[in-house]
């Protein structure tokens, strides 16, 4: 169900956060004020039991309208409305298990819970599954009439017409349920990859110029890329790529039956490409995939410009693709305390105007967030917006560093956002998609740069923040957008019904990864080894047109924030649009509210000209340290 899919997009956005390698605490030795405040939901397990008989029942209710929906106004109404009833309950229901078990994974009696809770969703639903295929069945006017003569329709006015816009990609509820049933077939290459990879794969051992000898599995791949020896990091990447050459054809012909079952579900659902399929869910036009590719290509001069000035930082002549990850300074330590963090936070914050500031003092005060780590706690970090009556939570594992700031600053865009969304829609648009969620997130974390680096105190700390922030943009516009435009290249060659191969996906990547870097213009050297990289990122092959996003929220979150500091009240106000918005309109149509055109060139010029100056300010720092 479709609604069941962006609450779990809700839920489960989480941000990694390291532990602390300290000794960890039982949570009973946490202070009240560090924990979030579950008894405002339940006073009990027993209350949540009570629910759970009241949500069973409800269901098997809602089954009896199973046939009725289009036989008049009234049904049609009442349907709908005892159907987001539920789910309400079900949020609410599903959240407190979700979150108790959480707080510490080694106790079963909470993991029950949300066993329990799960399989109330799965037969929730089973009962609602008749909905779509019965308003789907019947014509727009009887559609039209019914919301004439029942005014109270109209708070499910953009849910039904959403449904109804996919009417020509909806199928028969026979050809519906077959098509589910591929699934089970479908779903082979990504755990195929998963077990290979991770499981199967024979990983090279290496001996580092330190005489020691590791093994180059994910994790220790992810450490020693950034090593300060440059020969490491030349052997450790040219070690990992090259021992993926060897597996080239295995992982190219499961990659090419991943990207068959994507075209086998766009063509049956008659759309012309899987791009188009993909992107129509949240109804987001191919135009704006496409102008990411062609705004990022015009804009490449930038990211050759960051590269120049990193290799002059790093003391290299000639850049080469293993010297990305080596830091552009020394890390500097920051030490935040949670209450010095909350502090910082609400200074952050203050350009986006006094409700969102009260808003966020009233987290911190009202025990909104889980700060300490535990003996079985979660790892991580990630907000709840599911609370829709009360306010979301936020799980974290601070850890007294600028990451913890970092990441709570992150949490509190996706809190923010649920919470305003809540308070100004209905529970039916309330919930909101991927596509917009992470653009009030990076805004708090550009915020939170800025006013960093016009508050610290050394050079060192300043040279850090907008050394780091320049490997965000780095990793996170155009090292995505180099992976999106992979992703269509290689879709468009099953659509047109070309063969591809391990050998045909290794030299698609390369060309496209030595074009955004530069490399036949000697402006960075993407080694022959790197083409077979492709095959060391999961994504491709778990997920369809998915990777874009990470570039948009970014672009659009930079532009905001770019618009919130030098335009004032006047851009909060449009900003607002989406804190605001929920579903109660498609994210595109949101974010042109907001200030942005999407289909246009703007937050693109507004994301480059701010990377741009912040390397300005690195190379103004550098002649003064001269």
């Amino acid at each position: 169900m479709k609604y069941s899919l962006i609450f779990l997009s809700l839920i489960m956005v989480f941000s990694m956060a390291k532990s602390s390698k300290a000794q960890l605490k039982e949570r009973k030795d946490i202070p009240e004020k560090y924990k979030w405040d579950n008894s405002i939901i339940y006073q009990s397990v027993d209350d949540w039991y009570k629910d759970k008989q009241t949500l069973e029942a409800q269901i098997e209710m809602l089954k009896s309208f199973q046939g009725k929906v289009g036989k008049n106004s009234e049904l049609f109404y009442t349907t709908l409305k005892m159907y987001f009833d539920i789910y309400k309950l079900y949020y609410k229901f599903s959240d407190y298990a979700f979150r108790v078990a959480d707080e510490d994974l080694r106790n079963s009696s909470n993991q029950s819970l949300n066993q329990i809770s799960t399989t109330i969703g799965t037969k929730f639903a089973e009962a609602s599954s008749f909905i779509n295929p019965e308003i789907l069945s019947l014509d727009n006017e009887k559609i039209k009439k019914f919301f004439d003569e029942k005014k109270e329709l109209s708070e499910f006015k953009f849910y039904v017409d959403d449904i109804l816009r996919l009417r020509p990609h909806t199928l028969t509820s026979r050809e519906e349920e077959i098509l589910a049933s591929a699934g089970l077939i479908t779903s082979t290459p990504s755990e195929v990859h998963s077990i290979f990879d991770n499981a199967e794969k024979p990983n090279p051992k290496i001996k580092l110029s330190s005489g020691e000898t590791i093994e180059l599995n994910a994790a220790n791949y992810n450490k020693y890329r950034t090593v300060p020896n440059r020969k490491d990091r030349e052997l450790v990447m040219r070690s990992m790529f090259e021992n993926y050459k060897k597996f080239q054809n295995t992982f190219g012909a499961n990659l090419a039956g991943k990207l068959r079952a994507d075209y086998f579900y766009a063509k049956n659902r008659k759309y012309e490409t899987v791009l188009e399929s993909s992107l129509n869910a949240n109804n987001i036009p191919v135009s704006v995939y496409e102008n990411l590719i062609n705004q990022i290509h015009k804009n490449l001069s930038t990211l050759h410009r960051f590269l120049k000035l990193k290799a002059k930082m790093l003391g290299v002549k000639d850049l080469h693709y293993y010297d990305l990850y080596t830091p552009l300074v020394k890390s500097v330590k920051f030490k935040f305390t949670v209450e010095e963090g909350q502090k910082l936070l609400l200074d952050v914050f203050k350009p986006m105007g006094d409700e969102y500031v009260t808003t966020v003092k009233k987290s911190f005060d009202e025990r909104w967030i889980d700060y300490i780590p535990t003996n079985g706690k979660r790892s991580g970090a990630y907000s709840s917006g599911a609370q829709y009556d009360l306010h979301p939570y936020i799980l974290m594992n601070w850890t007294d560093d600028y990451e913890s700031v970092s990441t709570l600053a992150h949490e509190l865009g996706h809190t923010m956002h649920s919470y305003f969304s809540n308070k100004h829609q209905t529970f039916v648009n309330a919930q909101y998609p991927i596509f917009v969620a992470e653009i009030a997130s990076t805004m708090n974390e550009n915020l939170l740069n800025h006013y960093m680096v016009n508050n610290v105190k050394s050079k060192e700390e300043k040279l850090y923040l907008l050394g780091s922030y320049l490997d965000l943009l780095r990793t996170t516009i155009f090292r995505q957008t180099s992976f999106a435009e992979f992703e269509w290249e290689i879709h468009k060659r099953i659509e047109k019904g070309e063969p591809i191969t391990g050998e045909d996906l290794s030299k698609i990547y390369l060309d496209i990864v030595r074009k955004y870097y530069g490399h036949n213009e000697g402006v960075c050297k993407v080694d022959d080894f790197i083409a077979y990289e492709w095959a060391y990122i999961p994504h491709f092959v778990n997920y369809t047109y998915y990777v874009y996003q990470y570039s948009t929220s970014l672009i659009y979150a930079t532009a905001f924030a770019e618009k919130v500091i030098n335009e004032g009240q006047t851009a909060v106000d449009k900003f607002y649009h989406i804190l605001k918005g929920g579903s109660s309109d498609y994210p595109i149509e949101l974010i042109k509210k907001a200030g942005i055109d999407p289909l246009s060139s703007e937050a693109f010029d507004l994301t480059m000209a701010k990377m741009n100056k912040v390397m300005d300010q690195i190379e103004e720092l550098l002649n003064k340290k001269k």
